[in-house]
């Protein structure tokens, strides 16, 4: 498992540029809302934490994940951005629908990274069970958002 004794929120300010300087989108899925409104938190507060301006972080919803790389786009098109968080949360079902709408999701965040030039970063929990979700969402493992948020600051830089 990818996150075993790994803590998803811990990083190293001194290894991370700071934000002070750019501007974040971060795109939210309102499907699964207690775990990506966590997420959601995790990401803000570390982008503020790096640095980043309250008034340089634009926020933007849609209704699940599968309307994550329609809504980045959108946000890409009308604001000048240094990198954008993508946030969303699927959780395993009955059927192979978990299946098409995580592929789709990944899918549709990679290929505007390839057409863009501002980065997007993918923070997608794709978890079997609730709980996994919630461990990954400010539990257990930590927080994902925090970790989307530190690859955002650093793409960014990489950006300039």
């Amino acid at each position: 498992m990818a996150t075993a004794n790994k803590n998803l929120s811990a990083y190293d300010k001194t290894t991370i540029p700071s934000a002070k300087d750019f501007r974040f989108g971060i795109v939210v899925s309102e499907w699964n809302p207690e775990i990506t409104e966590a997420l959601f938190k995790g990401a803000f507060d570390a982008l503020l934490d790096c640095g980043a301006l309250e008034e340089n972080i634009i926020r933007w919803n849609v209704p699940g994940s599968f309307e994550l790389a329609f809504g980045t786009k959108k946000l890409i098109a009308s604001e000048k951005l240094d990198a954008v968080i993508a946030i969303g949360s699927v959780i395993q079902g009955e059927t192979k629908h978990f299946d098409f709408v995580c592929n789709a999701t990944a899918q549709g965040i990679m290929e505007l990274n390839v057409q863009y030039e501002t980065p997007i970063i993918f923070c997608v929990l794709t978890d079997n069970t609730w709980q996994q979700a919630k461990d990954r969402s400010g539990g257990r493992h930590g927080n994902k958002g925090a970790e989307a948020a530190v690859a955002a600051v650093k793409m960014a830089a990489l950006g300039k």
